[in-house]
């Protein structure tokens, strides 16, 4: 005989997701209905990936009551929408496009991937990646700099000392050729 339980559906209640491209994205916020219990509402909204036009989301994440905003990892292009989120204060995930990619029924459109993508975080199917915290990444970058300005400076003195070691065509000037050479026995 079956017999009810008492388990609850284990949802984060309010929650966005992001589907970002290079010079926008789509943010699906889904939060609870106030008026109809056990039920969900939503919004999709495109933004610019500006700074302006971030802060003006993470607005209107705040106003809703928004806790988790998880994206997926695109490119480098996450790096810029993460970083202004985390320092707005939100729980901030990125998932690896590999983990997200292996679930069923992954829609094709950046609205409706949006969507997709925000109603399995909810459901807590996706786990963060690892992001360094922001005094790591500070050292990594520093380091990363230093690492670069050495490579510049040995590239150039090899363009340098190959501009040297090239050499002198004959129809260039010679000491034996010149006229001011002193004249031979």
């Amino acid at each position: 005989m079956l017999s009810g339980t008492e388990d609850n559906e284990e949802i984060i209640e309010r929650i966005a997701a992001l589907d970002i491209g290079k010079a926008s994205l789509v943010c699906c916020v889904r939060v609870p209905d106030e008026d109809k219990r056990g039920r969900r509402m939503q919004e999709v909204e495109t933004y610019s990936t500006m700074t302006r036009s971030l802060l003006a989301m993470s607005d209107r994440l705040r106003c809703l009551g928004v806790t988790r905003v998880v994206m997926e990892a695109t490119s480098d292009y996450w790096k810029p929408i993460f970083y202004v989120l985390e320092a707005q204060g939100f729980e901030t995930w990125l998932v690896n496009a590999r983990d997200v990619k292996h679930l069923p029924g992954r829609p094709k459109t950046d609205t409706l991937d949006a969507v997709w993508l925000c109603k399995v975080a909810e459901r807590q199917m996706l786990r963060p990646s690892f992001v360094p915290p922001p005094e790591i990444r500070i050292l990594r970058d520093l380091t990363r700099y230093r690492v670069d300005l050495v490579e510049a400076r040995t590239a150039e003195k090899s363009r340098v000392e190959s501009c040297w070691r090239t050499p002198v065509s004959s129809s260039a000037w010679s000491p034996r050729t010149s006229s001011a050479s002193p004249a031979g026995p």
